[in-house]
């Protein structure tokens, strides 16, 4: 066989077609995001069979805080209710003598 004529930019498309070669992606799958299919290399599959489990009727996830809610509710209250009502009494007395200081200077300007 003959050798292929030579091009004086041979080189340079050899060099281009190289360069790209490393990065194109080939036999992928494009129904999973790479971020996951890296992710998921990285889990182990499972040593045995799970034969036993519980059902979601059985779980009872929010029976369990609705029996401790009223205990927690009153000690929570217990530890900080003494400074919201003070504060709100003395936020809402702060703005009802304002409102009186205000009403009572509007009173003294008329005739």
């Amino acid at each position: 066989p003959r050798p292929p004529p030579s091009r004086p930019d041979a080189h340079k498309q050899h060099y281009l077609v190289t360069m790209f070669a490393r990065s194109a992606v080939r036999m992928a799958r494009y129904d999973v995001s790479p971020h996951l299919s890296k992710w998921w290399k990285g889990v182990r599959p499972d040593d045995g069979q799970v034969t036993r489990h519980l059902s979601p009727f059985e779980q009872q996830i929010v029976m369990p805080w609705i029996k401790t809610f009223p205990k927690r509710a009153y000690a929570k209250f217990s530890d900080s209710g003494p400074y919201l009502v003070a504060t709100t009494i003395i936020v809402y007395g702060t703005a009802a003598l304002s409102d009186a200081a205000d009403a009572a200077q509007d009173k003294s300007y008329r005739y």
